[in-house]
């Protein structure tokens, strides 16, 4: 249980909770009485306001449980109690699921694995005339995807449920509350099934030779259900998914597939299929298929869900009969199209990111995903098709086959993705940086498909680990990731190899033993992903539950190289993905920006090993903290002996290399100020341009400004000339590309082959402007944002900026303005919450908060001052720091 403070007077400064009381009971009615049947926690003197474990009586499966908590301020005053919060307990046991059965269609799967149309399962139950029910829950799961209905409407408003996992250790389901939805008499239970990421396509399956196109875990969808009434006088009614429930393949959607796209014949509605009365058309006993191996687990992840709309900005004609929508921004999902027409008339949509010169969509990057609906009209008025077993990455949809030529208002663009609450902002006086930040953000809406993906267009859409591992930082500050890494660290579980490799994506449909497995930087993502969840959101948990993994990765690496040099088994060994060498440019040097494989991969071995000793001493675990401290300690040293001289020259003499080296605190105090210099000097062959690849770029912006070169990084991010984020802005670009050369003017694309426009690996750069065009960082001392260091680094090009992140315990904001009379910082720290905040000033004697000097401020305090800063310890309260 988590909880938040607000301070009442908005003047208030240095607010901490001094102590909590918890109450939990069993009904609304029991806990506004003050009678907590199931917990009372009583007075706990902590400042503690996140991760509470309940302490009360034991729960039951299914069993509601209502909670409220006020807290005390450091005077012993009490706050009111908090407004009620709730939650429902899952099914516990195998058991709780009272023998429900995993029903689908009956049709035999086809041998040449085309797909079968969408299963169409109902069941009729009766429950007199019983009036309101009191209670009415249902869970439900599926082998693929699943769509929900009861009574002719549509149960939640998830989609592509029950996402991805490995399905043979693992599936998720799902739970409703249906109350509203059951009526007297007779009611219907309907279930649409999808093949999704179970029995469809899969991005690399075409790699494993001799794999099979579909269904890499299984052939046929099938699904799960336990429906539960509670009526008013405490009765219940119990309808499970069994072998007594009838089934079709006569419904409207003829093919559904995640890379391919859905095919929907208007034609073929059965209307009244999902609701009481007779449904008509081709219904049989449906096929009970065996249990699968893998546990039922409840969803601890924000579901996807359609969470925007985007309308087109503009519509043309580049052929006859062709018409392409602009949505002006590229996204992932997919459209809701409205028309009319003559039965039969069949509608194509075609997604791309881009247009080829001549206006048409440009889908050769796609590869082998189609990302094409067919939309079959039945001929009654208005229609309007929208896709449920689905997704596409794109900007630009493509019509053929209307009867007429038609408006802007035709269709509209559903935006999808695992809903993790935004929680970051940021605006400054450049454009040009609002964009970047605009596409970043946008990057990570389209590939949070409840795995990292890597692209949300092309025939992959994996969760590749190094991507994530990158971007890992700039995800939190954007977006709550904290459910979302709750459901995606055990898939990193489920995908280590027996040895101790972490997968290079996770999950993991092929056997990580043979491949895909163990990559320096992808790997080490099962170690960096939870470490970077613990310092925004303090839950030991995470740490808990991964460590012995992390464990088990490190000593991999160990038991293959004795001699502390990552030189043996890196599998398919990336290196920094992506860097400048694989630029396509005229003149551009082809060797020189790639970090020799076995030193990027010895570094990223040190990380882990320190980032695991980090772990042990969270954890308790005295005995881990030393050994993983002093492995690392000797990697360390191993590296600087074989690959760093005297003078701090690394081998390979790269950006990224001193980059990483240095974020990763591998270089001795002497020889740190050599390799920073160095780096900058390493511009030059580049025409003062960055080199970068997916793991350096944020390292390399992040170390520019923290070791005196603070100009040169505003330098690098405000350039228009490639390769730069700027470039692809001034190409038209609404999200991060895979590749900085990812389309040129003069040349045209990149290689096809590999060739994404939305893929935010190097949109990590997001950190940087978090933590130093903000300020806001993490204080290490104090995870989950228990303390925060705020120092905002202004560079050339920008006079103001602001923005807020939206932390576990409250909103952290910063907003900063120069002018000819000097620097105004105005911060805010949420309560039970303290800040070191470092002012930029050269003359600290003349700065003043909130009109007076600080000595005289009520809750500020000089730490220290000196190297053109000021700096303060304050605790929760708004500061306006001015520095002429």
């Amino acid at each position: 249980m988590s909880w938040t403070l607000t301070a009442l007077r908005p003047g208030d400064r240095g607010l901490v909770q001094s102590r909590y009381r918890i109450l939990a009971a069993s009904t609304p009615e029991r806990l506004a009485a003050d009678d907590p049947d199931l917990w009372d926690s009583g007075e706990v003197r902590s400042d503690r306001t996140s991760h509470v474990e309940y302490g009360g009586r034991a729960l039951s499966a299914r069993q509601r449980v209502y909670w409220k908590v006020r807290a005390w301020d450091r005077e012993g005053r009490p706050s009111a109690w908090s407004a009620p919060a709730t939650w429902s307990m899952g099914l516990l046991e195998p058991s709780d699921w009272n023998g429900a059965l995993w029903i689908g269609d009956a049709t035999p799967a086809p041998a040449d694995h085309e797909p079968l149309p969408a299963p169409l399962l109902r069941k009729a139950f009766d429950r007199g005339g019983r009036g309101p029910v009191r209670r009415a829950t249902v869970h439900v799961t599926a082998l693929g995807l699943y769509e929900l209905r009861i009574n002719g409407r549509r149960v939640g408003d998830h989609v592509l449920s029950p996402e991805w996992t490995d399905y043979h250790r693992r599936i998720q389901y799902q739970a409703f509350e249906i109350a509203e939805l059951i009526r007297d008499g007779e009611n219907v239970v309907g279930l649409m099934l999808g093949d999704g990421w179970y029995a469809g396509k899969l991005g690399l399956a075409g790699i494993v030779p001799g794999g099979p196109p579909r269904g890499i875990y299984g052939r046929q969808p099938c699904a799960l259900l336990r429906l539960e009434i509670e009526e008013a006088d405490g009765t219940r009614l119990v309808v499970l998914s069994d072998g007594s429930w009838q089934s079709t393949l006569e419904g409207p959607v003829r093919a559904a597939d995640l890379l391919d796209g859905e095919t929907y014949d208007g034609r073929r509605e059965i209307p009244g299929w999902d609701a009481p009365g007779d449904p008509g058309g081709e219904w049989k006993a449906v096929r009970v298929f065996d249990p699968p191996p893998g546990r039922l687990v409840a969803q601890p992840n924000e579901p996807i869900r359609v969470t925007r709309e985007l309308r087109p900005v503009a519509l043309t004609e580049p052929k006859p009969g062709v018409w392409v929508f602009d949505l002006g921004q590229n996204m992932a999902g997919w459209c809701r199209l409205t028309t009319s027409g003559p039965a039969g008339t069949t509608i194509t949509l075609r997604h791309a990111e881009v247009l080829n010169p001549d206006g048409t969509v440009y889908t050769a990057n796609l590869r082998g995903a189609a990302q094409t609906d067919r939309f079959i009209l039945r001929g009654e008025g208005q229609e309007t098709f929208e896709p449920r077993f689905t997704y596409h990455g794109f900007r630009y949809v493509e019509v053929t086959g209307l009867p007429s030529p038609p408006t802007r208002e035709l269709l509209a663009g559903r935006v999808v993705h695992s809903a993790a609450r935004e929680v970051g902002s940021f605006e400054c006086s450049e454009p040009l940086l609002n964009r970047l930040w605009q596409n970043i953000v946008w990057t990570q809406r389209a590939n949070l498909h409840s795995t990292p993906t890597d692209c949300p267009q092309r025939d992959e859409r994996c969760g590749w680990m190094g991507d994530i591992l990158a971007f890992g930082p700039t995800a939190c500050f954007n977006m709550d990731m904290a459910a979302f890494f709750t459901k995606w660290l055990p898939d990193t579980r489920d995908a280590q190899a027996a040895d101790g490799r972490f997968a290079d994506f996770s999950p993991h449909a092929f056997d990580p033993n043979s491949r895909f497995s163990g990559a320096p930087g992808w790997g080490d993502a099962g170690v960096f992903v939870p470490w970077t969840a613990w310092q925004f959101y303090g839950d030991r948990r995470l740490l808990a539950e991964q460590y012995a993994a992390a464990r088990r990765w490190v000593d991999f690496v160990r038991s293959k190289n004795p001699d502390l040099l990552w030189k043996n088994a890196r599998g398919n060994d990336y290196g920094d993905w992506l860097n400048a060498d694989t630029l396509r440019l005229e003149g551009w040097p082809t060797r020189g920006a790639e970090v020799p494989k076995e030193v990027f991969a010895t570094m990223f071995f040190a990380r882990s090993a320190q980032l695991v000793a980090d772990m042990a001493r969270v954890l308790g675990d005295a005995g881990g903290a030393e050994e993983y401290g002093r492995l690392a300690a000797d990697i360390r040293a191993a590296f600087c002996a074989a690959y760093v001289g005297p003078d701090g020259r690394m081998h390979g003499d790269t950006q990224a290399g001193y980059a990483i080296a240095l974020n990763f605190d591998l270089l001795p105090e002497a020889q740190r100020a050599a390799a920073a210099r160095r780096m900058v000097e390493r511009f030059e062959p580049y025409g003062g341009q960055i080199s970068t690849g997916f793991h350096s770029t944020a390292p390399l912006m992040l170390e520019l400004s923290g070791r005196g070169f603070n100009d040169e990084a505003y330098r690098l991010v405000l350039s228009r000339t490639m390769p730069s984020w700027g470039y692809a802005i001034d190409q038209g670009a609404t999200t991060i590309w895979e590749r900085w050369d990812g389309y040129v003017e003069g040349r045209g694309f990149q290689d096809p082959g590999m060739n994404s426009f939305s893929h935010y690996a190097i949109g990590a750069v997001g950190e940087w402007f978090y933590k130093v065009i903000l300020g806001i960082n993490p204080d290490p001392a104090g995870p989950g944002f228990e303390r925060v260091i705020i120092r905002p680094r202004p560079g050339p090009g920008l006079s103001w900026a602001r923005g807020s992140y939206d932390s576990i315990r409250g909103r952290v904001a910063v907003a900063w303005r120069r002018d000819a009379e000097g620097l105004a910082l105005d911060i805010e720290v949420p309560p039970n919450v303290s800040a070191t905040v470092h002012v930029p000033t050269a003359n600290p004697e003349k700065l003043t908060e909130s009109g007076a000097a600080p000595a005289e401020s009520r809750g500020v305090r000089l730490l220290h001052s000196g190297g053109g800063e000021a700096v303060f310890s304050v605790g929760s309260g708004r500061y306006v720091f001015h520095a002429p």
